[in-house]
């Protein structure tokens, strides 16, 4: 059994999960957010991502971190430099708790789980639900997200086509 975590990084709600599981069968999962409070600086709130982090990958101890890559659209700039300092801290949790790190391209995750690299949203979570037999919505959707990295992760580990997996 392996056990991988995946993360999407956000300044106010990072969606974290952890999916274990076998071959390409998941066993067990569970997700949810980091919040941090709007009204703290910048720092106060990257260090409550990282204490946060740290504490959840030495209690869980995954076999691999599933992160999603840092990404910036052109019209929000500042919105990309932000993701990349919560990215850092995120990186920095899982070198410090010796996990493997892997960044990963939300395209790839689309691609894999929904056969279409520029699918939506909506369209992913309802594949990460059909791929974990969950039957409500999953809320929120950095949660969902985050589910959509560890599920990448098993399926890198575990899929005859894993290098294909790969980035």
């Amino acid at each position: 059994m392996a056990t991988f975590i995946g993360i999407d990084p956000g300044l106010a709600a990072t969606g974290i999960a952890v999916i274990e599981g076998a071959g390409l069968a998941v066993h067990h999962y569970s997700y949810g957010t980091i919040q941090t409070d709007a009204g703290q600086d910048l720092p106060q709130r990257l260090d409550r991502i990282f204490a946060d982090l740290s504490e959840i990958l030495g209690r869980v101890r995954p076999d691999a971190m599933m992160v999603e890559d840092v990404f910036s659209l052109p019209r929000y700039p500042k919105s990309g430099i932000t993701l990349g300092q919560v990215t850092g801290v995120i990186l920095l949790a899982g070198y410090q708790a010796q996990i493997p790190v892997q960044q990963v391209a939300v395209r790839e995750v689309k691609q894999v789980l929904t056969g279409n690299g520029n699918a939506g949203k909506q369209q992913l979570e309802a594949s990460v639900r059909r791929r974990l037999d969950h039957s409500e919505p999953i809320k929120p959707s950095h949660a969902s997200d985050a589910l959509a990295m560890a599920l990448v992760g098993l399926y890198r580990e575990n899929s005859p086509a894993s290098a294909f997996l790969r980035t």
